[in-house]
């Protein structure tokens, strides 16, 4: 299920990704992106992976309450660079050169678990973390969200909610409607603009032991 209110279809063909620009639409949404064999290569570093959960991770736990107790793990150097090497797309690179005075580029990603009773509370990304020596934090610009796990049905919950703003952004809490309703299904690759207001519905108990996999994170700005 994908519903969308704002510009055009943010459904995208693998056959058309060269043409996508987040310009005209700041939401895209590949299916069948990531194919069986990579899904499995990934699948198995994740049972290698030191998994840390929401439990583990107080000042997470203090902004996402109620939230579960989803799990991180950090991704391996292999794992990393095979993930980004499918990430060479032109609608990344020209998105992310179309800001000014930037001097320096980042990315981080991380391994997430979502088991049943598991979800993530509405938030726009704009956390972009302390100043380091003085330097400002790097700005996220992209938000990536690549689903591994082998199976997942539509009863099962765990959809990634998109909103647009109906009100202020000053607003405590604006006023938001729903532009994009997004299965996890497996293989496919969601990646939107920041900041966004988006949220993860919680995972049904009648998912039973499967798990939500994925991999998430940003590609980032650096400036002065």
């Amino acid at each position: 299920m994908e519903s969308q209110r704002e510009g055009r279809s943010s459904t995208v063909a693998l056959s058309d990704l060269q043409s996508f620009s987040f310009r005209q639409s700041p939401v895209l949404i590949v299916e069948n992106f990531w194919s069986a064999d990579e899904r499995q290569y990934f699948r198995d570093a994740m049972n290698q992976a030191a998994w840390k959960s929401l439990s583990d991770l107080p000042k997470v736990r203090e902004d996402f309450p109620d939230s579960g107790n989803w799990a991180k793990a950090e991704i391996g150097p292999a794992q990393g660079n095979r993930f980004l090497s499918r990430l060479q797309l032109p609608c990344i690179q020209e998105y992310m050169e179309s800001f000014p005075n930037i001097t320096g580029r980042h990315m981080g990603f991380s391994y997430y678990s979502y088991s049943a009773g598991d979800c993530l509370l509405t938030h726009d990304d704009t956390s972009q973390g302390e100043p380091v020596g003085g330097r400002l934090a790097p700005r996220r610009r992209i938000a990536v969200v690549a689903y591994f796990h082998e199976e997942w049905q539509s009863d099962w919950g765990g959809e990634l909610i998109v909103y647009a703003t109906r009100s202020a952004h000053t607003a405590e809490k604006p006023a938001l409607s729903v532009t994009h309703c997004i299965e996890p299904r497996p293989g496919s690759l969601v990646m939107f603009t920041v900041p966004r207001f988006h949220r993860v519905c919680r995972v049904d108990q009648t998912a039973g032991q499967h798990r939500r996999l994925s991999i998430a994170g940003w590609f980032m700005t650096e400036h002065a």
